[in-house]
């Protein structure tokens, strides 16, 4: 056998003198083989180094296959990166495998890996959706007892399990702390597109503080930027207002980033800001950065136990989990803004 290819089960058989029927009941334990036989079959797997391919059996036989599936927008997103972390911790105790592919934030590549998964015969599948998806598609696959669970944003056309953090609680939270600190002019730097579950949801908070507070809510005080590059250029255009911000509300990690790299840009440590979702080094930044944090390791573990919940026999009607926000003051939420406070 050439040792450039992987080992086949007609190698084994060959190698033991035996059919390659008798190997695979061997392997999958099925019908009688004699004692000797079975074990001249397992040591020349151990010697050959054979894998059996589970896909190709579980396909044949109509067997599940002890993985799960997860699709995710962005795999450079760490968000989204915590989120599998916190998935994969939960189900790899119950012997579960996780595979992780990404949408790249379109729906039609989402729908393909959705099939992929599916043609693997996964024992669950998990989504977090793309911008514009549906996913009336799973309908057949969710009455046919598949679990099947979105994460951070809810299906589309589709009744399912979910999991989301408390996007609207926790911006208006945000946004209120702001307001607490005297701001009465502020800008929202959001995700695109404007549909997206997370952007309304957060842009609703927003808006929920101010009328609170009894603040006009202010259009062209509301930008947007998907990377961090742009989410900088949104920042710039905000501050270059006839009457601009004097705080800021960033409506996601790269927001956040990109208006922290506007303000340094600009030399500007007069301006407030509080970030929706927390990022690494935000403490040694000058100032430190205040978000409203969500956990997103929570958000996955979550998700895994509703999984498995499922996995184990739980037929109950579907479920919305949502995962607590908490507001983290660390410094650049809290600067006043200049001259004397204005009364709301």
């Amino acid at each position: 056998m050439s040792r450039m290819r992987r080992p086949t089960m007609t190698d084994v058989a060959r190698e033991v003198g035996v059919t390659a029927k008798t190997v695979s009941r061997v392997l999958n334990d099925e019908g009688p083989v004699a004692v000797e036989t079975r074990e001249r079959v397992l040591a020349a797997v151990r010697r050959l180094g054979y894998q059996p391919n589970l896909m190709a059996r579980n396909t044949r036989v109509g067997a599940r296959d002890a993985a799960i599936g997860l699709v995710i927008p962005e795999m450079g997103n760490p968000f989204f990166g915590t989120v599998a972390g916190g998935v994969e911790s939960a189900v790899r105790a119950r012997g579960l495998t996780l595979i992780v592919g990404s949408s790249d934030e379109t729906a039609g590549l989402e729908q393909s890996l959705i099939a992929t998964f599916l043609a693997r015969r996964v024992s669950a599948l998990m989504v977090v959706p793309a911008a514009g998806g549906d996913h009336r598609h799973l309908r057949l696959e969710r009455v046919a007892g598949l679990p099947i669970v979105f994460l951070d944003r809810p299906a589309v056309s589709l009744t399912a399990d979910c999991v989301v953090s408390a996007n609207r609680e926790g911006s208006r939270a945000g946004v209120a702390h702001l307001i607490a600190h005297g701001h009465r002019r502020i800008g929202f730097v959001g995700d695109v597109p404007a549909t997206l579950y997370t952007r309304r949801e957060r842009l609703q908070g927003y808006r929920d503080a101010l009328e609170a507070a009894g603040l006009p809510f202010d259009r062209s005080l509301v930008d947007t930027g998907h990377d961090m590059e742009a989410a900088a250029r949104a920042t710039l255009r905000l501050l270059a207002l006839a009457d601009p911000p004097t705080a800021l509300f960033a409506g996601n990690n790269f927001a956040s980033m990109g208006a922290v790299l506007a303000l340094a840009r600009a030399g500007r440590k007069d301006v407030a800001l509080v970030g929706f979702d927390d990022l690494p080094l935000a403490e040694v930044l000058d100032p430190p950065l205040t978000v409203v944090a969500q956990d997103p390791a929570a958000v996955g573990a979550a998700a895994a136990e509703l999984v498995l919940s499922r996995l184990d026999g739980d037929r109950s009607r579907a479920r919305r989990v949502i995962v607590p926000t908490r507001l983290l003051a660390r410094g650049s939420g809290e600067q006043p803004p200049p001259g004397p406070l204005r009364p709301p």
